[in-house]
């Protein structure tokens, strides 16, 4: 098996009373994607902000290539982040931003990756203003942002969300191609039927447990389906009748 470059040491998250997340104990290898799939409040958006530091853990500890994550920000400098909702200072254009977010990261010429802003049809916009771009627009740039500093670890968050077909196939193409290279890429995604070509691993979430993590053709044989669209329905029915 790959190394783990991700690994959640039973981790939980309490927001007052209420547990986001409950003793999550997994790992994340490299040379992989994994769909983070579940009900809304199931706990994927708090396990990715965990690992990204935008939320603390109330226990355990996440590790990333065997490093504790804690205050030292600097394991971000390997993840790439597409956020569903992207908040873009309003007065910069596209190309200021671009700049902005380079500098922050402190990478060289050599080091930003700017194709996919040829591929996905902004090169004509990059003197318009963020607060003028329609919200399928602002998905691409969000998308160059979280690709273009060549991530060994890409989180995506409903990536395809607002994207135009043939849009959405080139930026789960650069997903494919960060895995294909050794990284690490955890999506959300409710559009099954777009995200589960690229798959390798589904990880299922409910009431801030992580009800599995399995292979999807170990999902498909189980089921006797073909999608998972339809394996998971059946697995997860399955599951409910088990525990009764």
């Amino acid at each position: 098996m790959a190394e783990a470059r991700i690994t959640y040491h039973g981790v939980g998250k309490r927001y007052g009373k209420l547990w986001a997340l409950r003793k999550v104990e997994c790992a994340f290898h490299a040379g992989e994607v994994v769909m983070l799939i579940g009900p809304n409040a199931s706990g994927k958006t708090t396990l990715i902000k965990s690992l990204l530091g935008l939320v603390s853990p109330t226990e355990g500890h996440i590790t990333v290539d065997g490093q504790v994550i804690g205050s030292d920000p600097a394991y971000r400098r390997s993840i790439g982040y597409m956020p569903q909702i992207s908040q873009f200072p309003a007065t910069l254009t596209i190309g200021q931003l671009l700049e902005m977010m380079a500098d922050i990261r402190e990478l060289r010429a050599d080091e930003v990756e700017d194709s996919l802003v040829e591929e996905l049809g902004l090169s004509a916009q990059l003197d318009k203003r963020l607060s003028t771009l329609s919200g399928g627009t602002k998905q691409k740039v969000s998308a160059v942002l979280a690709l273009r500093s060549r991530p060994s670890i890409l989180v995506m968050d409903e990536p395809t969300a607002g994207l135009d077909p043939v849009s959405s196939k080139r930026v789960l193409q650069r997903a494919a191609a960060v895995r294909d290279t050794g990284g690490t890429v955890l999506i959300t995604s409710h559009l099954m039927e777009e995200v589960e070509a690229l798959a390798d691993r589904v990880a299922y979430l409910e009431d801030g447990n992580l009800k599995f993590l399995l292979p999807v053709q170990e999902i498909l044989s189980s089921t006797g389906c073909t999608r998972l669209s339809e394996a998971l329905p059946r697995m997860l029915e399955r599951s409910t009748l088990e525990a009764v």
